[in-house]
């Protein structure tokens, strides 16, 4: 998820190294569209005024952190606000039933790549982490037909 987000940054940043994408679940500008819309107005001032934000986790006992640096950083690297350059494959692999990166969100990024080679694999009861065997065997065939691709 936040890794999709970073591939496409390192994507920008360094075009002349990344060959080709394979993103999982991509959560790109997940604190600006996600998570922010989210926060109560009661979440958002604490956020502000005490420039953090504890949230429980559904992953582990403790809570998940957030921090107002994370949102303004988030918000100086937007990348769904403008047509994306890169111009390799891209695969992106989301889950349907995914609560974290809701299947909307990883669609309204399809509009913005500029590559002409993107194919989305739709899990239809994949859920955020894709970890099941017939996920991890979508994944690796993915990533093997990638592979293939950048060999030729």
């Amino acid at each position: 998820s936040m890794g999709g987000w970073i591939s496409l940054l390192a994507s920008r940043a360094r075009p002349e190294r990344v060959a080709a994408l394979l993103l999982i679940a991509p959560a790109a500008d997940f604190t600006e569209r996600l998570m922010w819309p989210g926060f109560s107005s009661e979440q958002r001032a604490e956020l502000l005024a005490e420039g953090r934000l504890e949230l429980p986790s559904a992953y582990a006992p403790e809570p998940t952190v957030i921090t107002r640096e994370m949102i303004e950083d988030g918000r100086r690297n937007l990348v769904m606000d403008a047509p994306f350059p890169f111009e390799g494959a891209v695969r992106i692999l989301a889950g349907a039933a995914d609560p974290d990166v809701p299947l909307k969100h990883v669609l309204a990024l399809l509009p913005v790549l500029q590559s002409k080679d993107v194919m989305l694999h739709r899990v239809p009861d994949g859920d955020h982490r894709l970890s099941r065997p017939q996920d991890l065997r979508q994944l690796l065939a993915l990533a093997s037909e990638l592979r293939l691709r950048l060999a030729c």
